[in-house]
Order: structure tokens, then sequence, then C-alpha cells
């Protein structure tokens, strides 16, 4: 799948360990390099990437800071559910593929890199699994999503659209993954976008959506119907006639009571409760892609959100482990 190059960069170059980034891995797992041969070789079916970036962010940032955090609240977890009996490494091998060497100011350079990594984890047959970092990090996992598969879907889970053509002239901005996810070749009609907030989304957006046929639920459908029923309506949307489906999560699309720890707080939006139904109801459509955004540690209270987000992640993942496709 993709462009079968390794991805090499210069060791002795700044790295971004000093921006952001962490010699530590999710869960302390087994550190493998983002090359498709190694992964292949190590048997990895899911590895996790760091992109420690928050420079495309038009709000408060921090979220660079977003994947060490996550990684450090992982220590307080385990791969095994004591409630359900999943043990998440019966059905996957892991590995933590380290951070992406991001170069402060060089948003294109930067995705550029990205999109490289994921692809040598795409091309070893692993599902990527990438913490942000705010929300224009997708554009580089969907730009690499779109190469290896030719009918893609898409949820985003998000208080906001993201669908802005640019903002002031930047197209790779936080405000604009769909619509690269689009331009990459994401067919419309195979994208829902799910919890977004009315009083949070200009209507320049909404008309984009309505013009491409992307199908919206909002915090009011879920409200109304419960995160349940509409985890499994966007999960027809972009699993029809998809050969492999993309979820990106973003943090603030939950209530602030629950993850004050982002750019955008939201009031009114999901409750934890229900972000983790939204989580495990989507992973269970099979999900061959999956990103994690916008957590702030610098505004957070006693790490609550980077550790909500830590069983997002491994929510997602026992439901792709339940998954049908997952299965076969």
């Amino acid at each position: 799948m993709g462009n079968t190059s390794t991805v090499t960069f210069n060791e002795n170059a700044f790295a971004g360990l000093l921006h952001a980034g962490t010699h530590g891995t999710f869960m302390r797992l087994p550190a493998i390099a983002a090359d498709a041969k190694k992964l292949k070789d190590a048997k990895i079916s899911a590895a996790f990437l760091g992109f420690p970036w928050d420079a495309m962010c038009i709000s408060r940032t921090g979220t660079n800071y977003g994947p060490r955090a996550i990684r450090e609240a992982s220590d307080q977890f385990s791969f095994y559910n004591a409630s359900t009996g999943m043990d998440l490494t019966q059905h996957y091998r892991f590995a933590d593929c380290g951070d992406v060497p991001v170069v402060p100011g060089a948003a294109v350079t930067t995705m550029d890199r990205a999109q490289a990594m994921v692809s040598q984890i795409l091309q070893s047959g692993a599902m990527p699994v990438t913490i942000g970092g705010d929300h224009s990090i997708t554009i580089a996992c969907v730009r690499a999503f779109a190469k290896a598969y030719k009918k893609p879907g898409l949820v985003l889970v998000d208080t906001h659209f993201d669908t802005a053509l640019d903002v002031g002239g930047e197209t790779l901005s936080h405000c604009c993954p769909i619509t690269r996810a689009v331009d990459a070749g994401f067919d419309p009609k195979r994208i829902a976008i799910v919890g977004t907030g009315g009083w949070m989304n200009p209507k320049s957006e909404l008309a984009y959506i309505k013009k491409q046929g992307i199908t919206l639920f909002t915090i009011e459908d879920i409200w109304a119907q419960g995160a349940k029923t509409i985890a499994k309506k966007a999960a027809a949307v972009a699993s029809k006639g998809a050969d492999g489906v993309y979820l990106t999560y973003d943090i603030d699309a939950i209530d602030a009571a629950y993850a004050p720890g982002t750019g955008v707080p939201t009031p009114g939006g999901m409750s934890s409760r229900e972000a983790l139904t939204m989580a495990y109801e989507l992973g269970r459509m099979g999900i061959a892609g999956f990103d994690l955004v916008e957590v702030s540690p610098s505004w957070d209270h006693d790490g609550i959100t980077s550790r909500l987000a830590v069983r997002l992640i491994l929510e997602a993942l026992a439901g792709n482990a339940n998954s049908k496709k997952f299965k076969k």
C-alpha cells in the first residue's frame, strides 16, 4: 500500500523531543520504528504514534504536549477489562513507534514526515493509532489512509464541523481536516460528523457539509437518541461500501466538566459515559485507522482529560476487537 520506502531522518537534527516529546511509550509497550518491514517482522497489528504538534491551532495552545501526557496517564491502565473480560493483548500485538519528528514552524515538512510514518504503519498491515496534537494532525493521517484504501470511510467525533476550506489562506489549519480528507479522496457520502454544537460553528462550514452531502449528527441528536444509536447510524454511513474506515476523535466533543484540558472546552458536550459508549460502538464498525486529538494538558485539572483520552483509545480498540470485520 502506498510508497514502500523506509522513513529516515537525520538523527542529529532537532526531532521535537525538546519541544514536547518523550522517550516513554504508551502502556510501556515495546518501541519499534515506523518501518514497514520491522513492524511486519514483529507481527504488529496496532501501532501507536505520537504527533506532538499544535502549530495550526487557532485557539488555546498546548496540545503539542498531548502525546506525552496521554502516555504518562496510560501507566494507570491495563489492557485487560475486568468488567467485560476483554483482554486486548489477545486480539492485538502492539508497539509504540515514538513521535513524529516535528519541525516547529514548518507545517508542510512536518505533515509530509507524519504522512510517511503513517504510510509505513499501514504498509506493514498494522492499524495506526495516532495521538495528537491539534486536529491538523489528522490531515497527514487521512492522506496516508486514502493512499492505502481505495474506498475509505471516515467518522469525525467533534464539537466542531472542521470543514473550513482554509483559515486566512492556511489550508493545514486544525479547522480543515475534513475538507482535506475530501481533497485526498474520501467520498463525502462515506463521511459522518458526530457530536457538533450549534453555537460553536460557522455557516460557511455547514454550507460545505450540505453541498458535499456529508452526514451530520449533532449533540442534540445524541441527547434525543442516545450515543449508542447515533454511533451505529454514523458507522453505517462511513462503512457502506468502504474497504477501510478511519475514526478521528476530538476530545473537545466531551463536556468541559469531564474534559477541561483542551483548546476549546465545550459546555453541553457529551458526558464521559456517552463519549466512551461512542468510542466503543464506533470501534465495532471495524476501523483501520484511528486518532485522538486536542488534549492540552496545560489546561487540564489533575490529568482527568488525559486519563479519559486513554480510556477512549482502549474502548475504541475493544470495540474494534469485537467487530465482525476484525474477526474475519
